[in-house]
């Protein structure tokens, strides 16, 4: 039986098809490939995103930024030092991209316009810092990558 060049090129197709799809149904059926989304609730933080840019607006309207910085101590968030310390609240996200699981929140309650995240909760690594915060009915959002 002879093969012509028409039907080589169709069983070549074929065969790369089926290699492909074979890998790809390996994978999806495979718990050691993680395919989970970066956060629990993407949808609903998605739905946020308004709501968040919004935060973020007024956050880079400010005429004094938050600051916040890597130091030997571990990470500390600077607030305007005009602000009455006792009425800001809200909370910072560390967000870990590598491992969701060293991923936490530090609530803000503050005498001093100075927060500090401590070196011994901190693993070396690159973090996303979220400070979600408000102050007199105002809500500000600032975001920095540290790598610690």
């Amino acid at each position: 039986m002879k093969i012509n060049w028409g039907t080589g090129i169709v069983i070549s197709f074929a065969l790369f098809m089926s290699f492909i799809l074979y890998f790809v149904f390996k994978v999806q059926s495979n718990h050691k490939y993680d395919n989970e989304l970066v956060t629990e609730d993407y949808y609903k933080q998605e739905l946020a995103y308004t709501k968040e840019m919004n935060k973020e607006q007024n956050a880079v309207d400010m005429a004094v930024q938050v600051v916040i910085t890597k130091t030997n101590e571990g990470i500390t968030v600077d607030f305007p030092k005009d602000f009455d310390s006792s009425k800001i609240k809200g909370k910072v996200s560390l967000y870990r991209p590598s491992n969701q699981k060293l991923d936490f929140e530090v609530p803000i309650s503050l005498s001093s316009p100075h927060l500090l995240i401590p070196k011994s909760n901190l693993v070396g690594g690159l973090w996303d810092i979220s400070v979600d915060w408000n102050y007199e009915g105002k809500d500000y959002l600032n975001k920095q990558v540290v790598s610690f």
